[in-house]
């Protein structure tokens, strides 16, 4: 019965994995007692039982399962890496580090503690609540002054890591920064106002902690009845409500942190109208021309003096008329003057203001007198336009078809006006005597019109101009030829 529930027992343990296999041997039926295990020596595998003689071979008892290797601890990370003062104020600092070389995969990275206590002490004490992923982190609320030891600590699962600190400790203050005058372009060069405006001059400045700033005027302390000086974190501030000319001068901001400063210029002008010219004369007159002189103001309102307008009036209208304007030089002659006329002149100064309010005038006045002048005038010699006749256009030769009118055509001139002739052949042709002939003189276009010419009119034919001083003869031939007919004519004439 033993060796019975002894094999069910080893098929059972064959079947089940070996982890799963129980610790003990299997209990006998009926509270028999196992048979005795016998330990295996190290290093060798147990014996076999042998069966006694006339019973079934017991199979081997199953080997005892080994228990589930436990998973390895969590580890922390090694330190934080690069640990620097960022920046620093009057109340806080601000740190920077980088994050461990070394961070166990099981256990990964939590965050950060920041950590700081004062110099000369060991009273470490945590200045975030809640752990921080960023590698940046402000501690603030600090006394100005105070030396302070700061360290980072990286924390996970498997604890802290190896504190991180900052060697030497860090002073609670504002980082300093060297002061600069950022002064406008505008004011770079003179700055000019008129009397009675308002100055109000922004200059910006930078500098850490904040820079001292102090303003002269011509090496003085300013005035605090005229100029009011406001200064920010970032800039100061010049006004004046009303410029006066004792407000002009070169003005001085400067700002200082520490030891270092910087300074800034700033000339400022302010000018208002000048004064008229101190004296004016008038130097000369003659013919219709007048000359005066005159001198430059005395006030010239506190810059330079870019011109002058002349102005004259008559003493007969009294009204003034501007002569020149923006006039630069100290003498002026005046032209085209009328005669028998008496005037009297004023000029007025002008700068970038404009005119002067008041004008320099002349004592004297200026008479443009009315010279005598003896008219004689030259006589009288009249010309003399007599003149022998002259043909400017001659008659040219010329031929003429029986039976078909033509004309002859010349010109001449002369004083008094010539009396015109024509001859043909030598003989004098007379328009009344035969109507063949036309004679035309018109303007000294003289005109023979031949109406119908016949064989017999040709010939030689002269045009003569005569008058007191001379006679003068042109001629041309006029050749008359007879008509050409077509045959047909011709045949018809035969018959």
């Amino acid at each position: 019965m033993t060796l019975g529930v002894a094999a069910e027992t080893a098929t059972m343990s064959n079947a089940a994995p070996a982890e799963a296999a129980p610790a003990e041997a299997t209990s006998t039926a009926e509270g028999e007692a196992p048979p005795a295990e016998t330990a295996p020596a190290e290093g060798k595998a147990p014996a076999e039982a042998t069966p006694a003689e006339g019973e079934a071979p017991v199979e081997p008892a199953p080997e005892e399962p080994k228990a589930p290797t436990p998973p390895p601890p969590d580890e922390p990370t090694s330190e934080p890496l690069e640990v620097t003062v960022e920046d620093k104020s009057d109340s806080s600092v601000t740190i920077t580090w980088r994050p461990p070389k070394t961070i166990p995969a099981n256990s990964g990275l939590d965050g950060y503690t920041v950590e700081i206590t004062k110099e000369g002490t060991e009273d470490w004490k945590a200045v975030n609540e809640d752990l921080t992923v960023s590698c940046r982190y402000a501690i603030k609320n600090q006394t100005t002054g105070d030396r302070l030891l700061v360290r980072v600590v990286a924390v996970n699962s498997g604890g802290r890591s190896p504190p991180a600190t900052i060697a030497d400790p860090i002073l609670v203050k504002e980082v300093g920064a060297r002061p600069k005058v950022r002064l406008p372009r505008f004011l770079r060069q003179r700055y000019v106002k008129k009397v009675g405006e308002k100055i109000n001059l922004v200059i910006p400045f930078s500098g850490k902690p904040k820079p001292v700033v102090t303003w002269l005027k011509d090496g003085e302390p300013l005035d605090p009845k005229r100029a009011n000086i406001r200064t920010s974190d970032t800039d100061s501030i010049l006004f004046v409500r009303q410029a006066e000319r004792v407000d002009s001068g070169s003005y001085e901001m400067c700002v200082k942190v520490d030891d270092f400063e910087d300074k800034a210029a700033i000339i400022i002008q302010i000018i208002e109208l000048p004064g008229p010219p101190a004296s004016i004369k008038v130097a000369d007159v003659w013919g219709f021309n007048v000359a005066l002189e005159w001198t430059a103001p005395k006030d010239n309102g506190n810059t330079e003096i870019t011109g002058y307008t002349v102005q004259k009036a008559d003493k007969k209208t009294g009204d003034w008329f501007n002569i020149l304007e923006h006039y630069t030089r100290l003498n002026a002659t005046i032209s085209d003057l009328i005669m028998g006329n008496t005037y009297t002149f004023r000029i007025f100064a002008e700068n970038k203001c404009g005119l002067s309010e008041e004008c320099a005038r002349t004592k004297e006045e200026a008479t443009i007198v009315k010279e005598v002048i003896d008219y004689k005038p030259t006589p009288f010699v009249e010309r003399d336009f007599t003149e022998a006749p002259k043909f400017t256009t001659v008659l040219n030769d010329r031929s003429t078809t029986v039976g078909y009118s033509t004309k002859l055509l010349c010109s001449v001139r002369g004083s008094p006006k010539p009396k015109i002739m024509w001859m043909k052949n030598k003989m004098i042709l007379n328009n009344m005597d035969n109507p063949k002939y036309r004679m035309i003189s018109t303007g000294g276009i003289c005109t023979l019109e031949i109406r119908k010419p016949g064989q017999y009119d040709g010939g030689e034919y002269v045009c003569r101009a005569e008058n007191q001083l001379g006679k003068v003869d042109t001629g041309c031939k006029l050749e008359v030829k007879k008509p050409v007919y077509a045959d047909a004519d011709k045949d018809k004439e035969a018959e």
